[in-house]
This record gives structure tokens, C-alpha cells and sequence, in this order.
């Protein structure tokens, strides 16, 4: 639970900052709709969610909502409206700094998969049409659901809900595979790989258009679940994820990005770009190290307790 503290911590403390700001500034009628230390604490909350099987975009909703962030009392209907879609938006968008840091951590990979387009890679070609493949449903999923999604989904209730539910999965497959005895069939490397499988994973990854799911954790399931190596399971997962999360990215810039450079300072927007960056690249070399040692037991966990926290606070009318 100690990324739940300090994401709870750091969001009062700049709440908190944010309200002496406002109160010293009585010609204003409200305090900004981001500064630059939310911005941070947005961009470090992302960058260590993202690829953690937890979900960064619930983590992300959590911090908005204890930040005031995407809340605008006593303004009318339409701009309550704009200022909840630029902080959806803002939500997709911060994903970028974390794309950026997978791109740089698996740049041999990415310049192989290059290769393979220019037809001098053949591993690396099958590379990109699995890729490919694992994409393809999540595309015509988002963009048939979008406005859906982002209607009823966004919201703590319905994170919390998918916080629970897939920690116990998780926990419940963890218990199972131990009472069980472990398949002779040896798992797959990256490289065994082919569309097919791809494509059921991809099937899955659509699961995580609901936040709170975790894109991380259900691409990594769906790579176990068709014969992957843990090691390969969470590559694939990141390497599908730069494509996904940057069609999200870039789709939610162009139709959201003229309303988030009204609402929000475009350095503050680049600061949680940054953070989410750096924050980004430690998450990833301690996530692939911990879990081909150890597992994802302890996600688990942390998924049913933060679960339980956030919802006692909810029925207790504190969020």
C-alpha cells in the first residue's frame, strides 16, 4: 500500500498548497485548473502505474478527483462538461512520457521490428504483424465505445469495482496454480509468438478499456494464458502497449488537445509529461525484475486493499 500513501499524501499536500495559493489571490473566483506540482504528482503517479499491474488510469482518477482537478462549482453545465473532458483527456494524454520511456528501454527491439518492415528481419516482421494483430481489436473497440466508456466508466465507483475484482483474480489464480501441479508444456519465448495468439490477446487487452482493469495486468494474463514465458508475456505487454496507449494518446490530443491548452498551462502539461517519463523508466526495470523472480501475488494484493480504502472512503462520503 505504500504507493496508495504517497499518491494520497502528495495529492493533499498540493491540494492543500493549492488552497493557501487561492486564498491569498482574492480577485480570482477560483484557484487554477492545474498547477504545476499537480501536474507532477499526476505525472509521477502515471509513470509508475503504467506498466504495473494495477492501473494507471484509475490511480490517475483518484489523484484528479483528491486534487479538485476537472471540478468546476457553480459554473455551468458546459463548462463543467469541458473541464471533465479535459481532465479525461489529460488522463490519456499524460501516457506519453511513459510510452516514450518503454520506446527508449526496448530501442533494440523497436529497430529490429523496423528491420523487419524493410524485409531484412524476418523475426522482426512477425514482430510487427503481431503487433498488429493485437491492436486491431482494441481500435475498433475504442472507437465504437469511446463517448461510452468515458461516460459511465470514468468514475471512482467503477474503479474501485475493477481494482477488487481483478486483485481477487489474481490472488484466486495464484492459489489455484499452487494447489495445482505445473504443465509439462515448457512456455514459449517472444519469438514463438505467432498472430493468432496475438489476437487473443488483444481480445483481452479490450477489458482494460474499463479503468481500474489494468492494461498491464491483462495483456500479461492473455500472453500466460496462450503459452508465453512470464519474460515474454511482459515484453509483448509493453511493446503492445506503445502502440495502443499512443493511438489513445494521439487520438485524445486531437480531439481534446484545443480544450486541455484552454483549461490547463501548457508547462504544466509538460511537467507531468517529464515526470511520467522518469518515474516511467525506474517502474519498468523494477517491474521485469520483480516479476520473473517473483510474480504478480503481491499486485494482487495491493489491488484488493486499495480497493477496500477507496471504497470505506466513498461510503463514508469522504471522496
Amino acid at each position: 500500500m505504500a504507493l496508495a500513501v504517497l499518491l494520497l499524501t502528495a495529492a493533499y499536500g498540493v491540494k492543500a498548497g493549492q488552497a493557501v495559493a487561492a486564498s491569498s489571490a482574492a480577485q480570482k473566483d477560483e484557484a487554477p485548473a492545474m498547477t504545476r506540482g499537480q501536474a507532477a504528482v499526476l505525472g509521477l503517479v502515471e509513470g509508475l502505474t503504467e506498466y504495473l499491474p494495477v492501473s494507471s488510469t484509475g490511480h490517475l482518477l483518484l489523484a484528479q478527483h483528491l486534487m479538485g482537478i476537472g471540478k468546476s462549482r457553480g459554473d455551468p453545465p458546459q463548462e463543467q462538461e469541458r473541464r471533465k473532458q479535459a481532465a479525461d483527456a489529460y488522463a490519456i494524454c499524460i501516457q506519453a512520457g511513459a510510452i516514450l520511456a518503454v520506446l527508449g528501454l526496448y530501442l533494440r527491439r523497436v529497430r529490429q521490428m523496423v528491420i523487419g518492415i524493410m524485409g531484412k528481419d524476418p523475426i522482426g516482421l512477425q514482430m510487427v504483424l503481431n503487433i498488429a494483430a493485437g491492436f486491431v481489436p482494441a481500435a475498433v473497440i475504442g472507437l465504437l465505445f469511446e463517448s461510452s466508456i468515458k461516460r459511465y466508466l470514468f468514475g471512482l465507483r467503477p474503479v474501485v469495482a475493477a481494482w477488487f475484482v481483478g486483485g481477487a483474480a489474481i490472488l484466486g489464480v495464484a492459489w489455484w496454480r499452487e494447489k495445482r501441479p505445473q504443465q509439462s508444456r515448457p512456455a514459449k519465448p517472444l519469438e514463438g509468438l505467432n498472430w493468432q495468439m496475438a489476437l487473443v490477446i488483444g481480445f483481452a487487452q479490450c477489458l482494460a478499456m474499463w479503468p481500474g482493469v489494468s492494461r498491464s495486468l491483462i495483456t500479461i494474463v492473455g500472453g500466460l494464458l496462450v503459452g508465453l514465458s512470464m519474460s515474454a508475456a511482459v515484453e509483448f505487454s509493453f511493446l503492445l502497449g506503445m502502440v495502443t496507449l499512443g493511438a489513445a494518446t494521439g487520438y485524445d490530443a486531437l480531439k481534446y488537445g484545443r480544450i486541455m491548452f484552454q483549461i490547463y498551462d501548457s508547462l504544466s502539461m509538460i511537467t507531468g509529461f517529464a515526470v511520467a517519463f522518469v518515474s516511467a523508466v525506474l517502474s519498468v526495470k523494477w517491474m521485469v525484475s520483480y516479476l520473473n523472480r517473483h510474480g504478480l501475488s503481491l499486485f494482487g494484493y495491493y489491488r484488493v486493499g486499495i480497493a477496500i480504502g477507496v471504497g470505506t472512503l466513498i461510503l463514508m462520503g469522504v471522496l
